[in-house]
């Protein structure tokens, strides 16, 4: 086997920060894409199409901040700006409109272990002359990650063979050469692994060797990779838990053999079902993952149950939510897809709730979705328009990134009357280490700290004054970055699971029954009463050892059963074995379970554990 398949696991941030280059603060590129700037430069934006000389600048509260003429190039020049969101109105009746932002500069690179992350897509959205852009404006928002996406038969449009350059490879490059720490993640199947491509490949082996390939191949750049996108949900595939936890084991040996520093993630769920979170910790998947991922969609008051059952089967490892956010619909002209003003400022107060709230549930990496302009039928995603202009969401985003830098959860606090809770971190803002606190109500009130803070913000990164120790809280989240002993007393964060004993070996079990078998909200495959039953299990070997050992099937008492109980398998091989099962004369069960495992020695111990529900295909 490969050096490093079977090694000791390795902090997930430690291993990232070691394989690339240190981190400068980051300043805005020539020209200022997105119309960003930093405070204390002079804010000069072009106007495309000016339909009249006059203009005014009105902030995030719809106050007129500025106003002057177009130069005779066509530029505004609105002087030095404080930190905020603007909006640039041109026009007769100052219907033309640009947005723009103002950003505080971060004072120290951005920490490697920082969890403030976002999803851009890079390579989907962006041409290779576009994505210098969009990268310079994650860094000047204090990003640690950003996660990518790809195709697997744009690399690999045949079996075996790997195209030398593409647009994954020129994202890679250019996010990582702006000091980003990049997440790729696969979506399909190429239709040479399985003419099905939502399904995953039918011959594991070819999981194995992509993710050998690809992580040697972007060693250095591409730090972490998901094995696939929410394999649980019909759009993507609807994959039982079983089928996830194959994958997993197939692709994580995969990645190790092909760069051993890689942070191999598990292959993420996209919600907290029951079933198949319960079915994929059965087959006892969590030797074969670095990070446990999940997405994560729910309404905010929801995330204390969608967490804890993460949590409940994560086995301990570090908990990356790759995509997060709470809705906002667009209204109006389809090709603007723009949502109106209020669900503007209710998606920029979202953007600070998720990331606290996230991070209070311990959560080690959190990856807002997403960047650039997104929508999927009326909900818009996006934190930026199609040119990249901002929406205030992104200057949300920047106060995140800057004052919630290497966040970890202290506890939080119940406002007066429980009408809110203030969540208290332990961060970096500005590279100081301090407590920050971020707090927000349904309805105004007042909240009082030991002692007076030594900075306020609001959820736009936007100073605002400090009167004594008492601070006024609304609905719009509120930041207080602490003087030293004036936290007060908390309810500590949810404790994380304990780490599981374990470790990866080559020999893996794969169940593989048609398609319309599978009953994907029970995590489960039909199974007709009184009939038999063969479900083709296949053996394989991803290691460089002859392998062999013993085989015992489980958990079917009364039902009748065969199986080998004995297999051998050279290196490479994938060996088709049998289970036959019928549940005779039994009428009553609404489900069962049956457990393979296997015992080969220095090949480990591989366990496959299936869900079988009453039906007919």
């Amino acid at each position: 086997m490969a050096a490093g398949v079977l090694g000791v696991l390795m902090n997930p941030g430690l291993r990232a920060g070691a394989e690339t280059s240190p981190r400068v603060i980051p300043r805005p590129l020539p020209g200022h894409p997105g119309n960003i700037f930093l405070v204390g430069e002079q804010v000069i934006v072009p106007v495309p199409a000016p339909s009249a000389q006059g203009w005014r600048v009105v902030d995030y509260d719809g106050t007129t901040v500025a106003q002057g003429q177009l130069d005779a190039g066509g530029c505004a020049h609105l002087g030095k700006l404080p930190v905020g969101y603007y909006e640039l109105l041109t026009g007769p009746s100052a219907t033309n409109r640009a947005t723009l932002g103002v950003v505080e500069p971060l004072r120290a690179p951005t920490p490697r272990t920082s969890p403030i992350s976002i999803d851009v897509a890079m390579a989907w959205f962006f041409t290779k002359e576009r994505m210098a852009a969009p990268a310079s404006l994650c860094t000047l928002a204090g990003i640690n990650w950003v996660r990518d996406r790809l195709l697997w038969q744009e690399l690999e449009p045949r079996r075996g063979e790997f195209l030398p350059g593409t647009r994954y490879d020129d994202s890679a490059r250019t996010q990582v050469a702006a000091g980003l720490q990049v997440l790729q993640v696969s979506h399909v199947s190429a239709p040479w692994a399985n003419p099905n491509t939502k399904r995953f490949p039918l011959d594991l082996r070819d999981i194995y060797s992509f993710y050998r390939e690809i992580a040697r191949r972007w060693q250095g750049q591409v730090l972490a990779i998901e094995p696939w996108n929410e394999a649980d949900i019909k759009e993507f595939g609807g994959h039982t838990g079983d089928e996830m936890a194959s994958l997993q084991k197939a692709a994580y040996l995969g990645l190790k053999a092909g760069n051993p520093k890689v942070i191999a993630c598990q292959n993420v769920f996209a919600i907290h079902r029951a079933a198949t979170l319960h079915n994929f910790a059965a087959n006892e998947a969590w030797p074969y993952f670095d990070t446990f991922n999940a997405h994560c969609y729910e309404q905010l008051k929801d995330y204390p149950k969608a967490y804890a059952d993460y949590r409940a089967v994560s086995a301990g490892k570090p908990i990356w939510v790759t995509e997060t956010s709470v809705h906002v619909k667009w209204q109006g002209d389809d090709k603007l897809r723009e949502p109106s003003a209020e669900d503007l400022r209710l998606q920029s107060e979202r953007v600070t709730k998720t990331f606290a709230l996230t991070l209070h549930q311990g959560v080690a990496q959190v990856f807002y979705f997403m960047l650039p302009q997104y929508s999927e039928g009326a909900v818009q995603f996006g934190l930026l328009h199609g040119d990249l202009t901002p929406r205030p969401g992104y200057l949300a985003l920047a106060a995140v990134g800057r004052l919630l830098a290497d966040a970890k959860p202290l506890g939080r606090v119940a406002l007066s009357n429980d009408v809110g809770q203030a969540y208290f971190f332990r961060a970096k803002p500005d590279g100081e280490p301090a407590d920050v606190m971020v707090a927000w109500a349904q309805q105004e009130t007042s909240f009082s700290l030991p002692r007076a803070p030594k900075a306020c913000f609001d959820h736009l990164g936007r100073p605002h004054p400090i009167e004594g120790k008492t601070l006024k809280i609304g609905p719009a989240p509120t930041y207080a970055v602490l003087a030293r002993h004036s936290r007060p007393q908390l309810v500590p964060p949810p404790k994380p699971a304990s780490l599981l004993p374990g470790k990866p070996g080559p020999v893996v079990l794969q169940a593989l029954l048609p398609d319309d078998d599978v009953v994907v909200n029970k995590s489960a495959y039909k199974l007709a009463a009184g009939q038999d039953k063969r479900v083709p299990v296949f053996l394989y070997n991803f290691g460089d050892r002859k392998a062999a050992g013993r085989l015992l099937v489980s958990g079917l008492e009364g039902w009748q059963t065969a199986f080998p109980a004995t297999a051998e398998i050279g290196p490479g091989e994938r060996k088709e074995l049998t289970l036959a099962i019928n549940c005779g004369g039994t009428n009553t069960w609404t489900e069962a379970d049956v457990r393979i495992t296997g015992d080969f020695g220095a090949g480990g111990k591989p366990v496959l554990a299936l869900r079988f529900v009453p039906g007919t295909r």
